[in-house]
């Protein structure tokens, strides 16, 4: 056992099963991470791309997607404590696009059947993904609102920068949209995180990729975490993945010299439009773990992170939410993460905190072990649930505890 309370030899099996999953060539490739106590393990298996010969390495760069999204949390809270943004303060003030909204009276009825919000959207609804619009889990077809919403572009569906219209035009094009249920009502998956990045960029007078660039990035040294790759970076960052349907063959989504993280986006989104590296999040994990700060380099205050922590959502809210069944039974939702309310698996003490990105990666942060895990591959999930390697990852993580 070493003095940060891992086991090499379960680490050594953990290395082992990821490794598995590139010999199978079900993922190309991928990097585990694991920090606890001052020790720090990390593995690049594979290659960039499919039957590649350029291996993945420590700073290999992966769309980070859905991990966006504690980031944009963060800067919020930044801006909450210079009073810049208020979190129960209605955002019309700065997102008038937003107010006197309309509700749907049913989620499948026309879009001209509704009537007027109880109240408007606030900061903290952003947060909690309880402004009454966001992601379903469902086919578009049957339902006007999700296939409006489709049609308009405004991030429904998997990361695609190249498709996103500037901030201006996108907030506009919510705006015609009316809400699916009352703000405060449910939770709804994703968008309020892509609104905040509009919000934070009104308050904060700066497009919002400058103000995570200048009061995030930079102080925490994420030297390689953006919107984009710049193309010095570019033959580092790994290729994307879709599975398909059918075949089950892995088919290019995203490829890295010319693809859609290659150049600036119109819309640089909050909810899932980072690339990042598995160092750089460490730091942002270890400045979470720390209640707010790295080494001498303070971004939070001790009172913010633990807000940004606590679970949000009442019994009715996850009685009635979720990406799939039983999604909030062991689990809550705070600021842009989902914390552990009931040990309910080998990986997550009570309280540990994280979220998973849609193109391949998952974050979680332990502070009741001290932990950090990440994983970063280039495979886009198949459904809401996780792919195995992710199931495996931390099973694999939590059994390497040794203390």
């Amino acid at each position: 056992m070493s003095a940060a309370g891992l086991s090499k030899a379960r680490l050594d099996r953990m290395h082992d099963i990821m490794a598995g999953y590139v010999d199978r060539g079900q993922v190309p490739g991928l990097v585990t991470l694991v920090s606890r106590g001052g020790e720090l393990r990390v593995d690049a298996l594979g290659s960039l791309t499919a039957g590649g010969q350029s291996p993945v390495r420590r700073d290999t760069i992966f769309r980070i997607a859905s991990m966006t999204k504690p980031v944009t949390a963060a800067a919020t809270m930044i801006l909450v404590e210079e009073c810049r943004l208020r979190l129960d303060e209605p955002v019309d003030r700065l997102v008038p696009e937003l107010a006197n909204r309309k509700v749907l009276k049913r989620f499948d009825g026309p879009l001209d059947d509704t009537v007027p919000a109880k109240r408007p959207i606030t900061a903290r609804d952003l947060l909690v993904f309880r402004m009454g619009f966001g992601i379903a889990v469902a086919p578009p077809d049957p339902y006007p609102i999700l296939k409006a919403a489709n049609d308009l572009h405004i991030g429904m569906g998997p990361p695609s920068p190249a498709s996103m219209p500037a901030p201006g035009e996108w907030i506009r094009r919510l705006g015609t949209l009316p809400l699916m249920h009352q703000p405060g009502k449910k939770w709804m998956y994703s968008t309020g995180s892509d609104v905040l990045g509009v919000l934070i960029a009104r308050a904060s007078g700066q497009p919002f990729e400058v103000f995570l660039r200048e009061r995030i990035f930079d102080p925490l040294g994420m030297k390689d975490t953006g919107f984009s790759v710049p193309a010095e970076k570019i033959n580092r960052l790994a290729t994307s993945y879709a599975t398909n349907p059918q075949s089950g063959a892995l088919e290019v989504y995203d490829p890295a010299a010319n693809g859609q993280w290659s150049r600036p986006p119109a819309f640089p989104a909050g909810a899932s439009g980072l690339v990042s590296t598995a160092a750089d999040f460490l730091a942002f994990s270890q400045m979470m773990l720390n209640k707010g700060k790295l080494g001498s380099v303070r971004i939070l205050s001790r009172p913010s992170v633990e807000l940004m922590t606590t679970d949000q959502l009442t019994p009715e809210q996850k009685a009635t939410s979720g990406l799939t069944e039983g999604f909030f039974d062991s689990r809550g939702w705070a600021f842009g993460v989902s914390v552990v309310t009931r040990r309910t698996d080998l990986a997550g003490s009570i309280g540990m905190y994280g979220w998973d990105g849609g193109l391949g990666t998952s974050w979680r942060a332990d502070p009741a072990e001290s932990l950090t895990g990440i994983l970063l591959t280039q495979c886009m999930w198949t459904s809401p649930s996780g792919p195995d390697v992710f199931l495996d990852f931390w099973a694999a993580l939590y059994q390497a505890i040794d203390d």
